[in-house]
């Protein structure tokens, strides 16, 4: 047994994890229906006016403005319409005074008109049309640029593609646009006694959790998941394993960073890289270790269900946002009372699964090792270091998954 003897503040922790990661400059080019919540690797500067020519902003008719001039229901301008002007088309003359032209929304204005009626402020007897109220000059028309202009930055490198950002790509005549590529994680679980899902379970044996809940993590925080074949408690076939991941960005192993005989995680590391800490001042989660290898930071979670993904939320997440580019994560946040005294662990930051039931944050947690800790909570809330009861009662913050 090799007990972990000292342990870090999470802070201290995180600190450390930020000071060993930086952003991905790997650039890939995707199509505009795969780029929403991607990053953008580069400004966009408007090649062309959008609109790329004045457009009338409402139905009715396009006029001079100053024909209207003094048009009311008691004395109505009288025009002559002289052509429809529908979306798609263009004008076939110009506008002359007395003269006006039946337009739609979005249709180009025509030479010689500087305003629309609306169709509410007019009366058609077939070509003779009768004007009810003045207009000003650019009244109803949306001009040419009025959205964008030739020239203008329109996004900036580091942007988060929303749908609202990639319509202005679409407005551009963007088909495709250059993102920064997700990061690869890859994801190791170790131990003998884990099998994957679908294989039978010889005794002493369970089913891997941490595989797939990480990997569901990793998906939903802007990275891509790799999982990896599950590797045996010897530092020789675990330095296999770790050889095999370094294709990918970022590496994620659960498992044998604890204090047993058969931990053999940071032994193996040791090998390949740097083990920059191991064992955190929180609960669950006290035995996780990081470090470097190959140049790409390493993630040793521990095996324990609830403890490697609470883990992953409170410094996984985190890292793996700023190294894909993305912006802090900020899960919603409920401040509602609790429903039972909760004893914490003093000196250990602990992260502790809640339930809300009738607007009341109840315990969910069970234990380490029990995956339902997380599955049947809502949130989590943060018991400070030198906190050790909370009663039932109290107002806390529950940080929603």
């Amino acid at each position: 047994m090799r007990p972990i003897r000292d342990t870090i503040p999470l802070q201290e922790a995180r600190q450390i994890i930020d000071a060993n990661i930086e952003p991905i400059d790997r650039v890939e080019r995707v199509p505009l229906t795969a780029a929403a919540h991607r990053v953008l690797a580069q400004d966009v500067v408007s090649t062309l006016d959008v609109p790329p020519f004045a457009r009338a902003a409402m139905d009715g008719y396009a006029v001079r403005a100053e024909d209207t001039f003094g048009a009311s229901r008691a004395e109505p301008a009288r025009l002559h319409c002289v052509e429809q002007i529908f979306t798609g088309e263009i004008a076939r003359r110009t506008l002359q005074p007395g003269e006006c032209a039946e337009i739609a929304t979005g249709a180009p204005m025509p030479a010689g008109a500087d305003a629309v009626v609306m169709v509410e402020e007019s009366d058609a007897d077939g070509e003779a049309i009768r004007i009810f109220t003045p207009v000003y000059p650019k009244q109803h028309v949306a001009r040419q640029g009025a959205d964008i202009q030739q020239g203008q930055h329109i996004l900036r490198i580091r942007d988060l593609l929303t749908p609202a950002k990639i319509g202005a790509l679409a407005a551009l005549g963007h088909t495709d646009v250059d993102v920064l590529a997700r990061p690869r994680v890859a994801i190791l679980s170790t131990g003998n006694e884990i099998v994957a899902p679908g294989q039978p379970l010889a005794p002493g044996q369970i089913y891997d959790v941490n595989r797939f809940t990480i990997a569901a993590l990793v998906e939903r925080h802007g990275g891509v998941a790799v999982p990896h074949s599950t590797a045996a408690d010897t530092v020789e076939d675990l330095s296999r394993a770790i050889h095999g991941c370094l294709r990918d960005d970022v590496l994620v192993f659960s498992g044998g960073s604890s204090v047993g005989e058969r931990d053999l995680m940071l032994d193996a590391v040791a090998t390949h890289g740097d083990v920059l800490f191991h064992g955190i001042a929180v609960k669950p989660g006290k035995p996780m270790a990081f470090g470097r290898i190959g140049g790409r930071p390493f993630f040793g979670m521990p095996g324990y269900p609830t403890s490697c993904l609470t883990n992953s939320y409170a410094l996984l997440v985190p890292a793996l946002r700023r190294i894909a580019g993305l912006p802090p994560w900020s899960p919603r946040v409920l401040t509602v009372p609790l429903g039972a005294r909760v004893v914490s662990t003093p000196g250990r930051h602990q992260f502790y699964t809640i339930r809300i039931e009738e607007g009341v944050a109840m315990p969910a947690f069970k234990s380490s090792g029990d995956i339902t800790s997380m599955s049947r909570a809502d949130g989590y809330i943060e018991i400070a270091a030198n906190t050790d009861i909370v009663e039932k009662g109290e107002m806390v913050e529950v940080r929603l998954f």
